[in-house]
């Protein structure tokens, strides 16, 4: 469902490394269930759930004829070959994947990820027809030297090198300050609703012309719950939620689900 600027609402769950295929096939069935009792006629977000590669096929069993779809954590950008453990983009599309997530700081931090390799797997990505979700944010650090709008802007610049502007039409970003992931701690609002404004101009001007920008949707993650959900939902620049510890509950996950739907409603209302 698209919300301003034909933006689309997302909200979108990182199940991280949680989850056995027996109770990633409980907690899909239970959203998706939530979901049909719940929003009974009502303009729904795009829901996106991100299990773990030994899920993947649990989880679009359970969602089949759902409004949820599927997404990935992550994936290598080589279509095959001698690269043990990897995952390749047409493994994923030939399951039915359509999301997949790039460069979460989690993979940046622990797995050497960068920006060079996240701009290599957004291309594979969209070569292959999956909706890349290009994850930036900043380190603590430097967010306390002052430097939070250079980094996520080099991150936004060298994530989106030699895309073309149809293609980057495609990418959804998600804004996530490191120091807010699964700390508890939760960047205010505004300036979160900042930064995500900042994300939409750079690309703007990556593009000049192409206007391409407005029409990005650009999530914010960080300790996302259901008392802030409804106040990021509200924001101009917020256009849905990349979700990690409370997708893990569907009573957790569902309300965050209702946010998105007010979103939606809201921007009915606005514009009828």
């Amino acid at each position: 469902m698209s919300s301003q600027g034909g933006r689309k609402t997302i909200i979108a769950g990182n199940w991280k490394m949680n989850k056995t295929p027996a109770e990633a096939t409980s907690l899909a069935k239970a959203i998706v269930e939530g979901v049909a009792s719940q929003f009974k006629g009502e303009a729904l977000p795009e829901i996106v759930l991100c299990p773990t590669f030994v899920c993947l096929s649990e989880v679009l069993n359970q969602v089949k004829g759902s409004p949820c779809k599927v997404g990935a954590q992550n994936m290598d950008y080589r279509d095959s070959g001698a690269f043990t453990g990897e995952i390749a983009p047409p493994m994923l599309t030939a399951m039915a994947v359509q999301y997949v997530l790039i460069g979460h700081s989690e993979r940046r931090q622990f797995f050497g990820e960068t920006n060079e390799s996240v701009n290599l797997k957004v291309k594979a990505a969209l070569a292959h027809g999956l909706v890349p979700v290009m994850c930036v944010g900043e380190l603590l650090e430097q967010r306390e030297q002052g430097l939070t709008d250079s980094v996520v802007k080099e991150q936004v610049v060298k994530g989106l090198a030699g895309i073309a502007a149809t293609d980057a039409a495609k990418v959804v970003v998600a804004y996530e300050p490191v120091w807010a992931i699964g700390t508890g701690k939760t960047c205010e609002t505004p300036e979160a609703n900042r930064v995500c404004g900042l994300i939409r101009a750079e690309i703007d001007s990556l593009y000049s012309g192409t206007n391409i920008g407005a029409g990005v949707s650009i999530l914010y993650g960080g300790s996302v719950k259901a008392s802030t959900i409804d106040e990021q939902m509200e924001q101009e620049h917020i256009d849905g939620a990349l979700v990690g510890g409370a997708s893990l509950k569907a009573e957790d996950f569902l309300p965050l689900i209702k946010g998105g739907a007010k979103r939606l409603k809201s921007q009915l209302v606005k514009t009828s």
